[in-house]
């Protein structure tokens, strides 16, 4: 069974097991977390909410908060200016324990 939940924004489908990489929401290592706005469950008898599913619910376990690679941004103009940012961007990685419908 699988299901397909919105959190930060974006769509990820998940299964029990899945290690999963989020846009950052709070909690500590080892908090449990719960995704209420699941949009489909799949598996022998799909269902799909409009918008959402009432009732349904996916928990998962944080693992870790960290942030991800550096991202460099470079520009360079004709009179010799420079210039150079970079951007780390923060994420939660957690691993989806349950699916209830």
């Amino acid at each position: 069974m699988y299901a397909v939940i919105r959190t930060g924004g974006k769509q990820y489908k998940v299964a029990e097991g899945d290690l999963l990489r989020i846009e950052k929401i709070a909690g500590d290592a080892d908090a449990v977390v719960k995704f209420d706005e699941v949009l489909m469950i799949g598996g022998d008898a799909p269902k799909v909410g409009r918008p959402h599913l009432s009732g349904a619910k996916v928990t998962g376990r944080i693992v870790r908060q960290s942030k991800a690679r550096r991202v460099l941004h470079f520009r360079k103009e004709k009179e010799g200016w420079t210039r150079r940012r970079g951007h780390r961007q923060p994420f939660t990685e957690v691993r989806i324990l349950s699916i209830t419908a």
